[in-house]
């Protein structure tokens, strides 16, 4: 089988519970007729340095996504596994499925497939940084005030937040690092870790950044919908008037 290089993992395994949409899984909601996760996958798809996709996706939803990646046009995604209880888990359950297509040289990009807004710069940036570095943690500036607080509803520091960044995604590895580190994961139970950088840093992997936007918000609860809604809305607007 041909090896890929540049990989996107696509981890959408949640079920949407802050939603509060219903049965259907935040990923498959629909902004001007099109599912958030199509919007996500449009973007590797259209980047001519991404070879291929994996998706990660919520159980008993398999057979629905293929019919929207068909019937959307996307032709990179060239396997579709079902996630875990865990974005953890989903992930590994994602990087098992690779094992054909990837070397040495393999590049993964792991990325939330509610992350819609992601662009090519920030694809680009990271593939770069992990080719010069090893790994690739997308950031952005900290906006509001960050304290520390002592757990009885006293705040203990107000922290200087010019020094603060918020990790996104994507977070990007070469394919044996990551899927290396999961394995040991695996192997000592553990289950808990936040996202894949805090599971490398876990296990001794030093971590590079890149920075990236404040559009690529994570859809989590409706008013992430509504954000994301209205900025198409706008790039739509200015579309017009150009």
């Amino acid at each position: 089988m041909t090896k890929l290089h540049h990989v996107a993992l696509i981890f959408a395994g949640g079920v949407g519970r802050r939603m509060k949409n219903g049965k259907t899984p935040k990923q498959f909601l629909e902004v001007s007729g099109k599912p958030i996760i199509i919007y996500t996958l449009e973007i590797f798809e259209k980047n001519p340095r991404i070879d291929g996709i994996v998706v990660s996706i919520t159980p008993g939803w398999v057979s629905y996504l293929k019919e929207l990646i068909s019937k959307f046009g996307i032709t990179k995604v060239f396997k579709i596994v079902e996630g875990g209880e865990t974005s953890q888990l989903s992930q590994l359950y994602a990087l098992e499925g690779m094992r054909e297509i990837a070397d040495d040289k393999t590049i993964v990009l792991i990325h939330d497939g509610v992350r819609p807004l992601i662009d090519n710069a920030v694809i680009n940036n990271n593939l770069d940084c992990v080719l010069k570095y090893g790994s690739a943690i997308t950031i952005k500036k900290a906006i509001e005030t960050v304290v520390t607080v002592d757990g009885k509803n006293q705040i203990k520091e107000v922290m200087d937040r010019d020094l603060y960044r918020m990790a996104v995604a994507p977070q990007s590895y070469f394919y044996k690092d990551i899927f290396s580190k999961h394995l040991k994961a695996k192997q000592q139970n553990r289950s808990d870790f936040v996202d894949s950088a805090q599971l490398m840093q876990f296990f001794g992997k030093k971590l590079f950044y890149i920075e990236g936007t404040t559009n690529n918000i994570k859809i989590t609860t409706p008013i992430d919908y509504f954000i994301f809604k209205g900025i198409l809305e706008a790039e739509k607007v200015h579309q017009i008037f150009e």
